[in-house]
């Protein structure tokens, strides 16, 4: 059979999805699944027979990611690795993640329908913890896997009601042995939901993805003085949601003014007292700064941080920054980037390259080995909602892609 010829059954990927849907679900729609939660539990227990029944060797590392492996001809050679995320938002949509990783099972299907054996061994992946909702920072299980963050740091991290990530890990039944963590491997592709507008707006059904921003994170806290709203004049004020204000401006500005690309967000936001009848006397807030290019990004935190330091002076407010993370921008493998325009293009798919502006497990597995991803529409560009959606015949596209991709890098 001709590679161009291997197609998924869409109807497969439905049923699946399906299923995944009916996990977690709130009564005002979307899912919740948060990481290591009773709801993970279930779509694990899923998840691992499905690859039961695909005749897959299961395993579970020491950070609960899952693998399931289709031996190769070459079993000693790299594997092709495939996956992504199982877990969702407390308030999260249907595609987000498990898209990826219900994608790889039905390329597994294919390939056993047609009696393919790859010449390298296959391995599909579910990540804990990408989303970060419940255990801070995010994609934990492929960090761990690759090195980024300590053991004991991702065991020891608690949730909002101090519950340890190890422990939960052991009361789900899911804290393998360090011995299962994915070695020897080729290459890395995740199929995801672009969760942005641009694909739709463009017409465009598969984006190839070049890399993924860098980003900054910084806390701010002002200080001015809490004063009664009445009696105090405005010309003696130390107003510190005024400066914030200003500050958040000019922040957008900043970013306005790079290019296209570069992002600037507040997201978070506090203010005390917190009273109608209350001057501001402190505010807190986080900024949220990204770009591909690290030297453009750094300069535009060094902006930033000139700009919000001249508006508190000028207000005449206390000012502290912190830096809460930060992450360099990663670019992808451009052999495996050239595989996923192969394939779109083969298929008559239309197709272009992006960079990825939020973070994934490819960006953390391209620490250790070359990676890409697959980007298909999001509707209204809408993610991390009940409103979420991405159209079945841009998934069946997308899917088809993934097969490709995973097939030719497979008989390399």
């Amino acid at each position: 059979m001709k590679q161009s010829l291997l197609t998924v059954n869409l109807s497969r990927i439905k049923e699946m999805l399906d299923v995944s849907s009916s996990i977690g679900t709130l009564p005002q729609g979307g899912l919740c699944r948060l990481a290591l939660s009773d709801e993970d539990k279930q779509m694990r227990d899923i998840f691992i027979k499905w690859l039961q029944d695909l005749n897959l060797q299961v395993r579970v590392d020491d950070f609960g990611n899952i693998y399931g492996r289709r031996e190769g001809k070459d079993k000693d050679a790299p594997a092709v690795v495939v996956g992504s995320h199982l877990d969702t938002q407390p308030q999260g949509g249907r595609f987000d993640g498990i898209l990826g990783v219900l994608s790889a099972l039905e390329v597994i299907r294919v390939l056993n329908d047609c009696d393919i054996e790859t010449k390298r061994p296959i391995e599909i992946v579910n990540f804990t913890n990408e989303e970060g909702a419940r255990f801070e920072p995010p994609m934990l299980g492929s960090g761990g896997v690759a090195g980024v963050f300590d053991k004991d740091f991702i065991l020891n991290l608690k949730d909002s009601s101090g519950k340890r990530f190890g422990d939960e890990l052991q009361r789900i039944g899911y804290a393998g042995s360090e011995e299962n963590r994915i070695k020897d491997m080729y290459g890395y592709v995740e199929l995801h939901i672009e969760q942005g507008p641009v694909l739709e707006r463009e017409n465009i059904s598969i984006a190839a993805v070049e890399g993924i921003q860098g980003i900054t994170w910084l806390e701010v806290r002002l200080t001015g003085q809490a004063d009664h709203a009445g009696p105090t004049p405005m010309s003696m004020r130390k107003d510190a949601l005024v400066a914030a204000a200003k500050m958040i401006v000019a922040v957008q500005q900043i970013a306005k003014d790079i290019d296209d690309t570069a992002t600037t967000t507040v997201g978070r936001l506090s203010v005390a007292p917190g009273a109608v009848n209350c001057v501001p006397g402190e505010v807190v807030f986080t900024i949220d700064i990204r770009h591909f290019n690290d030297i453009v990004r750094e300069r535009a935190v060094e902006s930033v941080l000139e700009k919000i330091s001249t508006i508190a002076a000028v207000e005449g407010v206390g000012i502290e920054v912190s830096k809460l993370w930060e992450i360099p921008a990663t670019a992808f493998s451009q052999h495996i980037v050239k595989h996923v325009i192969k394939g779109a293009e083969m298929s008559g798919y239309s197709v272009r390259n992006m960079v990825s502006g939020a973070g994934h497990d490819a960006k953390y597995m391209n620490h250790i080995v070359p990676s890409a991803m697959i980007f298909v529409p999001s509707v209204g560009g809408k993610s991390h909602c009940p409103e979420e959606l991405t159209l079945w015949e841009d998934i069946e596209k997308g899917a088809n892609v993934l097969l490709y991709v995973v097939h030719e890098l497979a008989q390399e």
